[in-house]
């Protein structure tokens, strides 16, 4: 299992990743998280929500709301122009600390 600490470390650069080119409403996020990490990432709305309203302070995701047939309205949200460049940092500094721990874990015993 993921630890917390890891959980939450990582739960900015795969919000941004996960809205990186698409819209989606907040259980679509967790759906997406819960099934990628093969159900060790389990967030819940009180989780993600309040991040999403942080992200949304920031600058970085916009919300709007959009209307689905057959089910209530959803509030979507999206990646404005500083969040694409967040998402960029983020994942080159995630690239560099995967680039580091690599070669520790390939040799480590």
């Amino acid at each position: 299992m993921i630890s917390r600490a890891l959980a939450t470390a990582t739960l900015r650069p795969m919000v941004l990743a996960l809205l990186d080119g698409r819209p989606e409403y907040g259980y679509q996020i967790i759906s997406r998280i819960r099934k990628l990490s093969q159900g060790q990432l389990d967030w819940t709305t009180g989780t993600l929500y309040p991040f999403l309203h942080g992200l949304e302070n920031e600058g970085l995701v916009e919300s709007f709301w959009q209307s689905v047939e057959n089910a209530p309205r959803r509030k979507y949200y999206r990646l404005t122009p500083a969040g694409e460049r967040a998402l960029e940092a983020e994942r080159a500094q995630w690239m560099e600390v995967h680039a580091m721990l690599a070669p520790l874990f390939a040799t480590a015993r």
